[in-house]
């Protein structure tokens, strides 16, 4: 039953890697759900978050960033990030301040005209930039496309954050509330659990290695006495060089990316948490189909 005056929708931010769309997602939902990293290409997969309050219901889709693929995990991500603009109620485009218009905007905005869901501009990092370089930017981009909204925002500060929701739900359709007002995503625990153990090994590790990390939970489980879970995961990589890099010296890296994941695990799963992590190689992972599935990656889903 549809509660009379209840707004409710599905909204995509997509945008080119690293503009922050993560960092959004996670600042609206007040919870760490999606990873963030200084690198490019973190997200892979569409990660949900809900927002709701009382009378809205906002269901936010957080896309890989849209790029010229590599390896057949890039054609995923790209598929992945496309098909997303078919199925929602609206399209929150993001883009970044400091880099202004660059080639990969161009691609998006390409592939928005070809839909006729609304879309809003979003503009992140605002507090990175003068004031005076706010309108010529706002003007460059009103000139490629007849936005409904466009909308500066920092994520990382918060703000305009709250005025952006406000035009989220102005365009919104009365609808049912999808999700319990206290679920904040439809991921499975083991699916954050591995994205966060795979944050803290891009943040920690160097550039050869971010795009050919997966993570894979083997075994989750809650001891029946005590309030301890206890977690097994094993990092993939392609090359045995990564995997020296991922295990440090001694194997102080890997204890060190343990030790970070853990606290967001615990705070996550709200308990004590006893996380055991192994390094594999599999070679080429990112171009072999199986391997893509057995790692999570599977198209139909998406």
């Amino acid at each position: 039953m549809i509660k009379e005056g209840f707004k409710s929708g599905f909204v995509s931010i997509i945008g080119r890697p690293n503009v922050g769309k993560s960092t959004f997602l996670n600042r609206v939902i007040g919870q760490k759900i999606a990873i963030m990293s200084d690198k490019p290409q973190t997200t892979r997969n569409k990660i949900q978050g809900v927002y709701t309050e009382t009378d809205t219901q906002i269901v936010f889709i957080d896309t890989p960033g849209i790029h010229k693929p590599k390896h057949k995990l890039g054609d995923f991500m790209m598929k992945v990030a496309q098909n997303t603009l078919k199925e929602v109620d609206l399209i929150l485009f993001m883009v970044n301040a400091v880099e202004g218009l660059g080639r990969g905007d161009e691609f998006i905005i390409e592939r928005l005209k070809g839909t006729n869901t609304p879309v809003f501009l979003v503009i992140n990092k605002i507090d990175e930039i003068h004031p005076d370089q706010l309108l010529p930017l706002i003007e460059t981009y009103q000139n490629l496309h007849p936005f409904e909204q466009i909308v500066p925002i920092s994520a990382l500060q918060g703000n305009n954050v709250e005025t952006l929701l406000n035009q989220i739900k102005e365009v919104l359709p009365e609808g049912p509330q999808y999700y319990p007002a206290d679920q904040v995503t439809d991921h499975p625990e083991r699916f954050i659990v591995a994205e966060l153990i795979r944050e803290k090994a891009l943040h920690l590790t160097r550039e050869e290695i971010p795009h050919s990390i997966a993570v894979v939970i083997d075994s989750m489980q809650r001891r029946e006495t005590g309030n301890t879970v206890y977690v097994g995961a094993t990092i993939i990589v392609e090359r045995d060089s990564q995997k020296g890099i991922i295990i440090g010296k001694q194997g102080k890296m890997l204890k060190e990316i343990g030790q970070r994941a853990r606290v967001d695990i615990e705070a996550l799963l709200g308990s004590k948490v006893f996380l055991e992590l192994w390094v594999k190689v599999q070679k080429d992972w990112r171009n072999k189909a199986s391997q893509l599935r057995d790692f999570g990656f599977r198209e139909e889903e998406y």
